[in-house]
């Protein structure tokens, strides 16, 4: 009994330190003001607006209606097909009259990862001073691209990632996401820096010249996770959260939520201590949970008390999360924190076992045979 009333002073603990990083990221990921600059026409970066693309053909058109919709001055829009078996190609054609390029994917080169490939073409088709790469069902406001730039400049920085919001209300794939973004901003640390692969703009030049460009990351699960590390150790990248002055929102389903954790946490996790240390922790999170089954069964004691009141600890942090990414119905996504901390769970041993298997793939392709594993 003593060892479990140790769990849960912990726990406390633990939760202490969720506020604080919370509290951290709301105070330090936002753009605290944005600069009125009086630059000319001539003297405004261009950027290239990158996206990479295969068998996305339910949310193709909206991604594109918002990037041509953009009102920054110096834009072009490419958008890679690899190798798509639906119609995402002719979707991706029809916006050519609005300007979006369409590229055509080849065969996937040995070594790399299908994504990454895309990314590297990408930026070799591209031109702008600055790439903007952004997934599908990643979505911008038209001044959202002029936003960015200020920022970036403002900010003498090479490198800048936005964590998406959602605002497409109380739908499952809202209410049952997983927590891929709020560990984001929890284990934010200058040797594992918070990064989205939503949307990340880079220097073209810096990515290209200096960092090898994605080739040196080919094999890398996040790639934009690798390079933001290695830029935050000179001060040239910066993450943000959005908001409606940002604009940057995202629609996913449940079911590829779910499909993206498994495919990132072993790889980012490795097969060291992260990795125990995870499943522990995860564990731990769900201790209150399992004591108040416990006391549905055994009846309630002084334990089921405590467990209530740690679960009501953690609702209220999930509840301050959401409030910041979620537009509408985050009350009501914060008391389902039993059942997401449980998913999260069962999520990290389903990537576990999806890649001890290889049978992990990325929009039907595998990727198990060529991904780099951390051993640390």
């Amino acid at each position: 009994m003593l060892s479990l009333y140790i769990l849960y002073a912990v726990l406390t603990l633990v939760g202490v330190l969720f506020a604080w990083k919370l509290k951290f990221a709301f105070d330090h990921f936002k753009i605290k003001e944005q600069p009125v600059e009086n630059i000319s026409l001539n003297d405004l970066p261009s950027v290239s607006v990158c996206v990479p693309a295969r068998n996305e053909k339910n949310a193709m058109s909206q991604c594109l209606e918002t990037i041509v919709a953009s009102t920054y001055p110096k834009l072009e829009v490419i958008v890679f097909d690899d190798s798509s078996a639906d119609n995402t190609s002719f979707l991706i054609k029809s916006f050519a009259r609005a300007g979006v390029r369409f590229v055509e994917g080849t065969h996937l080169s040995e070594g790399w990862l299908g994504k990454n490939q895309a990314l590297q073409t990408l930026l070799e088709e591209s031109s702008g001073d600055y790439i903007l790469y952004m997934d599908v069902d990643t979505h911008i406001r038209p001044h959202t691209i002029t936003k960015l730039v200020s920022y970036i400049k403002q900010q003498n920085v090479s490198m800048v990632s936005v964590l998406p919001s959602r605002e497409d209300g109380i739908r499952p794939s809202v209410m049952l996401g997983t927590l891929r973004y709020f560990w984001t901003l929890i284990l934010h640390s200058k040797s594992s820096p918070a990064v989205s692969s939503g949307a990340w703009m880079i220097d073209r030049n810096k990515l290209l010249n200096e960092l090898g460009g994605i080739t040196s990351y080919k094999s890398l699960v996040q790639p934009e996770l690798a390079i933001a590390s290695k830029l935050i150790q000179t001060n040239q990248y910066r993450f943000l959260m959005s908001d409606k002055s940002i604009g940057v929102t995202y629609e996913k389903k449940w079911s590829s939520q779910i499909d993206t954790s498994v495919r990132i946490m072993y790889p980012v996790l490795g097969k060291g201590w992260k990795l125990y240390a995870s499943i522990i922790g995860l564990l731990v999170l769900n201790t209150p949970t399992l004591a108040m089954f416990a006391g549905l069964i055994e009846g309630w004691s002084l334990v089921q008390v405590i467990a209530l009141w740690q679960i009501c600890i953690y609702v209220a942090i999930y509840a301050l999360y959401l409030s910041k990414v979620w537009g509408k119905g985050w009350w009501l996504g914060a008391l389902l924190w039993p059942y997401i901390i449980a998913q999260e769970l069962v999520v990290v041993f389903m990537s576990i076992d999806q890649h001890l298997r290889k049978v992990v793939s990325w929009k039907g392709r595998p990727i198990t045979a060529t991904y780099h594993l951390r051993e640390d």
